[in-house]
């Protein structure tokens, strides 16, 4: 459980991004008073609470009812965050844990940023969307294994929601500079756990046995 945990915790540490979260808000809110950039954190942080639980809860169940196999479901997510983690360590805003170009732009001229960009999709983007679904498919039917990676999905956003209301001095304190080189190291880190998850999606699927057996019966 331990391991899960920290496995859990890590990816969706990275995918939701809780310092560069705060960095963006601190830029999005410079001339919001502190009374309206705690309400739009508070909003942001329960919007994306409950996108983020029900991708959890309710996706293995709309993949069954697609008729998507878990294995596919572990690779094609682990293809997804291997992109994400490639963007994060070239420092690209491509959208899958931060906004586009186009997406900040509309930003700057919204007065309220709760639901977008923050809730979605700063704090619940694609990256931690595909991450809840795989993490709780990882769990598999074990209810403790799903409550650990629920249990740490949301100690996540409780650190996104501190680093929210403490945005103005993170960004302070790490400044552009520092910010890019803490998303290219967790960049690197979600690299190596995407391509774990891209993985045990084949070794899930069986095709890796099949060729084996076929090679064999071809000899």
């Amino acid at each position: 459980m331990l391991e899960l945990a920290i496995l859990a915790f890590t990816t969706f540490f990275i995918t939701i991004g809780p310092v560069d979260v705060a960095f963006m808000f601190a830029v999005l809110t410079a001339g919001v008073s502190a009374r309206q950039r705690r309400m739009m954190a508070l909003r942001g942080i329960l919007i994306a609470t409950l996108i983020l639980l029900a991708f959890a809860l309710l996706g293995e169940v709309a993949l069954t009812w697609l008729g998507i196999s878990l294995p596919a479901m572990r690779t094609s997510g682990g293809i997804l965050l291997l992109l994400i983690g490639i963007d994060m360590v070239f420092a690209r805003n491509s959208g899958g844990v931060s906004t586009t170009r186009e997406e900040a732009r509309e930003a700057r001229a919204r007065a309220d940023i709760s639901v977008f960009p923050l809730a979605t999709p700063l704090l619940a983007g694609p990256g931690a969307m595909g991450a809840a679904i795989l993490m709780m498919s990882h769990a598999g039917q074990d209810w403790m294994a799903q409550a650990v990676v629920l249990g740490a999905l949301l100690f996540v956003l409780l650190l996104a929601l501190v680093c929210l209301l403490l945005a103005m001095q993170i960004q302070r304190f790490l400044g552009a500079t520092g910010s890019h080189v803490l998303t290219r190291v967790l960049g690197v880190l979600l690299c190596a756990l995407a391509v774990q998850f891209i993985f045990d999606g084949i070794a899930g699927s069986g095709l890796v046995g099949q060729g084996i057996s076929m090679a064999g019966g071809l000899s």
